[in-house]
């Protein structure tokens, strides 16, 4: 059986349950992250632009390690989110 095959196969056997709950602590731990993120965004006074963008880099570069596959995921939910506080903070547009 190929690689993809396999892969394939494992999307489509049903989660056991141990696997939802792993999956579940893995979107609270990056959920947290963000919001940890967005936080310091919005509220270190003392934050520069090239600092604030280095710090969502980071951020992306983490969340795609936890959820490879997922950067469409990702610009859909966070960078939207994270383009809007920068824009807020730093004035841009």
């Amino acid at each position: 059986m190929s690689a993809s095959e396999q892969k394939n196969q494992q999307e489509t056997r049903p989660q056991t349950e141990i696997e939802r709950e792993e999956e579940a602590k893995k979107i609270r731990r990056l959920q947290l992250m963000m919001n940890m993120v967005m936080s310091v965004l919005a509220q270190d006074e003392d934050l520069k632009l090239e600092e604030a963008s280095e710090l969502i880099a980071n951020a992306k570069t983490a969340a795609l390690a936890m959820f490879p596959d997922k950067e469409l995921a990702y610009d859909l939910i966070y960078r939207p989110r994270f383009q809007r506080l920068l824009n807020e903070r730093f004035r841009l547009q």
